[in-house]
């Protein structure tokens, strides 16, 4: 008796999976574009909204630093221990692999002991500002879906800004504000994202919660991605119908999340104290041993891959869409204008394919009939997307006079085409 309730029950198991392995939007991953499906008129395509798996963009990013001779080395310099502000017999040497803290160690995997990381230039030349910019370039609009986590070595910057584009660098807006005192540094009163709440979430805030000196537990600076997330999707973003349904709708929320470049601006190193102690400016300095970036690359719901080519992340475009974010029809696709897809509704989205046909622009050929702007019905002797092949063809003896179909004349047709094609319309 047991067996055979374990049996139903793996029977059981076994058509669920098989049934969300086809729908598995369902649970809100939207990573499959289109399904086969069974209708009256056989087996057709069933389009969604799609997108690809978030993964670490920091795999591909481009890293630039401003002043670019602000990484230590160069020349040899010491530095005093972070542990011990005033043990100063560290080296740090360019020319010395074991000394030297080039940026590609902000990037490189942890877990080493001791660990590595990037260092800049002591604050040597106090009382004049130590501001270093580090900018992170994708070539690509990213969309974000983790928290951005910075680990410092150095302990953590007294005052910082995290700024974001959205245009490959042209302009800037502030992400986030970072300071031991909020008022003195940025004339901003201090928040955490905890302050915050659906109808504020797109407010820029200063906070003072991750800005503390010679900390060894207070490495690391968080952005808030999921936090914010949670308005929306519930503390454990288990309604993450309701967070897409919200980027779905809200313009201003979805370009929040999204970036193309992230610029980190270092404007005062860890003292530790109100003043600088000036006798022992080796103690000042920035060192960044990660950086963690995760997300997307953005395809307009119109793909689930995204794949480097060239040094440059490109959507594998689907739904008749094309270009790195899959930002326009195909060629021949465009019997409506290109719009992204959109999550809605729950579960499958819309994909907002692009058009294979339009009646009005008679796309469908040798008689086909137009369903849905998105497939040719096409009479019995056609095939083909658009109607335009014979059936015969792929037939081994080709189309012969017996076949019944070799002599239909093309003549109207390609007159037609041709006419079409001298309007300027789009014609296949």
């Amino acid at each position: 008796m047991y067996l055979s309730r374990f049996l139903s029950l793996h029977a059981l198991w076994v058509t669920v999976s098989s049934v969300m392995q086809h729908y598995p939007s369902v649970w809100g991953h939207y990573d499959v574009c289109k399904t086969q499906i069974y209708t009256e008129e056989g087996k057709v395509w069933d389009y969604m909204a799609c997108q690809p798996e978030a993964r670490d963009m920091i795999k591909y990013v481009r890293v630039t630093l401003d002043p670019p001779d602000i990484t230590c080395g160069d020349p040899p310099e010491t530095f005093c221990a972070m542990g011990n502000p005033y043990m100063c017999n560290n080296e740090c040497d360019a020319s010395t692999q074991e000394l030297a803290h080039p940026p590609e160690l902000m990037f490189d995997l942890e877990g080493r002991h001791p660990s590595t990381f990037w260092q800049s230039t002591t604050w040597k030349d106090y009382p004049k500002p130590l501001h270093v910019n580090i900018t992170l370039s994708w070539n690509k609009t990213i969309e974000l879906t983790d928290n951005i986590v910075i680990t410092f070595e150095s302990g953590r910057p007294d005052q910082m800004i995290l700024e974001k584009s959205l245009d490959y660098g042209r302009t800037w807006q502030p992400y986030q504000y970072y300071a031991t005192d909020c008022l003195d540094a940025f004339h901003m009163d201090p928040k955490s994202v905890r302050d915050l709440s659906q109808h504020t979430v797109l407010e820029i805030i200063c906070t003072e919660e991750y800005s503390t000196g010679y900390m060894t537990n207070s490495k690391i600076i968080h952005f808030e991605i999921k936090d914010r997330f949670a308005f929306f999707a519930g503390p454990r973003l288990h309604n993450m119908a309701s967070l897409y349904g919200q980027l779905d709708t809200t313009k201003k929320l979805r370009d929040f999340f999204t970036i193309t470049d992230l610029r980190i601006r270092l404007l005062r190193p860890a003292t530790g104290e109100i003043y600088v102690d000036e006798q022992h400016l080796a103690r000042y300095f920035y060192a960044i041993s990660d950086i963690r970036v995760y997300g997307r690359c953005k395809c307009n719901l119109h793909a689930t891959g995204c794949k480097e080519e060239n040094k440059r992340l490109l959507c594998e475009c689907e739904h008749n869409t094309t270009g790195p974010d899959c930002g326009k029809c195909k060629k021949n696709y465009q019997g409506r204008p290109w719009s992204p897809g959109s999550y809605l509704p729950i579960p499958k989205g819309t994909a907002n394919i692009s058009n294979v046909c339009d009646n009005e622009l008679l796309h469908c050929q040798n008689g086909g009939t137009c369903i849905n702007n998105v497939r040719c019905q096409c009479p019995p002797a056609y095939t083909g997307i658009l109607c335009e092949k014979l059936k015969c063809e792929r037939d081994p003896g080709g189309c012969s006079q017996n076949s019944g179909q070799g002599a239909i004349s093309h003549g109207p047709l390609l007159l037609l085409t041709a006419l079409l094609g001298a309007t300027g319309l789009c014609t296949c």
